[in-house]
């Protein structure tokens, strides 16, 4: 038994609360009471604000290599694209695994203690597949056990480069050629005590209308969770209309991909009508507005869909930055710019999408409370961003100032991972650089600079 004494801890309502011991058996929380200081003998004490494990639903942990290189002459979108295709060229099951490692490490830095990692890399270059199938994802499982935190693979099926279009270039890795050898190779996935399997539909335009049912199929009869990029750009959802007369939301529903085990990301560009049948359907949506915002790609509905019934959650996707704080509050500070007004979601609210761990299939977790998993975030209150707080908007002054910076502590299923701010095994600033540099191709220009492809309606990778 571990005990641990939280000098403030949140604990799902509205508030923090002063004084918290919790004592962790295993991997979960075996108690939680509030105590005074004077029966904190014996245990750890977390100075600071202790929060649950942050959640980050939706990453694509190789565009890391990319943060920093996408700004200069910038481009658009689609050359940003070309770059990220270049590092993808370049990666192999090891140097995966060594980049995976480095930036699931810089997550659990800034208390995400579980990743949903979208993951689309599968095959060799050609498309050829490894002599293990899986090769490329279980280097992503074995990544995130090295840097102590959980994670759920969301295996993506990616079989075309657009609607009528075949995939070519750096795609020809993504495909499996057609769903049934998606779901054999997906099958074959086994998790672990960290580690569970889900499914993704790249995108509408990524997977051809015949074979939507069967990636939404895949993950009904396991009970597993489904995640599909969704009306990200404006270019998808013209696309889309013109092949099908549908919006991406109309057509994932009519063949089964939307509901309580599924989630949109980005649900940017949306109708009125697909607000309302995401919402209807209690389809979680995640928010990534680091990376919504560095790809100009919008501002979603966030609140509208919120109050039509869809759960929110949030993914740092392309890591511009990895910082969870700023993703909770810019789901806030989006909806200001938009309406010119503030107010559209408390400080709760957004920890709560903050710690959404159902969508990933972790419903055990998320939570300060007896049964949960034993994951503890610590924020310390010393910081400059902090500093003057006070006990009744401790909850404000994290969600609306704090960042990476100030976590001091993490627990991942009862282990720590992060004491004092520094990761317990990992050196995570060396990591980053070997591995970033063995990954970007030699002698490439910065990013954002070569030659613009044209907005064709081509997916989102």
């Amino acid at each position: 038994m571990t005990r641990y004494w939280a000098e403030y801890a949140w604990l799902g309502g509205d508030r923090a609360e002063e004084g918290v011991l919790i004592e962790v058996e295993g991997e979960r929380i075996a108690a939680v009471e509030q105590a005074p200081p004077s029966r904190r003998d014996g245990a750890s004490i977390l100075r600071g604000l202790t929060l649950p494990g942050l959640a980050n639903a939706h990453s694509h942990a190789f565009h890391r290599a990319l943060r920093g290189r996408a700004h200069r002459g910038c481009g658009t979108f689609w050359t940003w694209r070309e770059d990220m295709y270049a590092v993808a060229e370049r990666l192999d099951p090891d140097s995966y695994r060594a980049l995976a490692r480095a930036v699931f490490a810089e997550m659990a830095l800034a208390g995400i203690t579980c990743v949903g990692e979208f993951h689309y890399l599968h095959h060799a270059p050609g498309g050829t597949p490894y002599a293990e199938p899986n090769a490329m994802g279980e280097a992503l499982n074995a990544a995130a056990a090295d840097a102590g935190i959980r994670i759920t693979l969301l295996d993506a099926c990616y079989l075309a480069g657009g609607f009528g279009t075949p995939v070519e270039g750096a795609q020809t890795r993504f495909s499996d050629g057609d769903a049934e050898a998606w779901a054999e190779r997906v099958s074959a996935l086994r998790g672990a005590g960290h580690a569970r399997v889900g499914a993704a539909i790249h995108s509408v335009r990524a997977v051809p209308v015949g074979v939507l049912g069967t990636v939404a199929g895949w993950a009904r009869e396991r009970g597993a969770p489904l995640h599909a990029h969704l009306s990200e750009q404006r270019a998808e959802n013209e696309a889309c209309l013109a092949a099908h007369g549908r919006t991406p939301a109309e057509l994932l529903d009519d063949h089964g991909a939307l509901g309580v085990h599924a989630c949109a990301v980005h649900a940017t560009h949306l109708t009125g009508a697909d607000v309302a049948r995401l919402g209807g359907t209690r389809t979680a949506i995640c928010m990534c507005a680091t990376t919504e915002r560095d790809l100009a790609d919008g501002i979603g509905p966030a609140r509208a869909l919120v109050d039509a019934g869809a759960p929110l959650c949030t993914g740092s996707d392309s890591h511009a930055v990895i910082d969870p704080f700023e993703e909770a509050r810019a789901v806030e500070l989006d909806e200001r710019l938009r309406s010119e007004r503030r107010g559209h979601f408390t400080a709760a609210e957004l920890l709560r999408a903050a710690t959404n761990h159902d969508v990933l299939g972790w419903p055990e977790a998320g939570a300060i409370r007896t049964g949960a998993v034993a994951d503890l975030v610590t924020v310390g209150l010393d910081s400059v961003r902090l500093a003057g707080a006070e006990p009744e908007t401790l909850l404000e002054s994290a969600v609306f100032a704090a960042t990476a910076a100030d976590v001091r502590e993490v627990v991942v299923s009862g282990r720590h991972v992060v004491a004092d701010g520094r990761h317990t095994t990992i050196g995570v600033a060396a990591e980053l650089r070997s591995s970033i540099a063995a990954v970007l191709p030699e002698g490439a220009p910065a990013a954002g600079t070569g030659a613009p492809r044209a907005a064709s309606g081509r997916v989102r990778a």
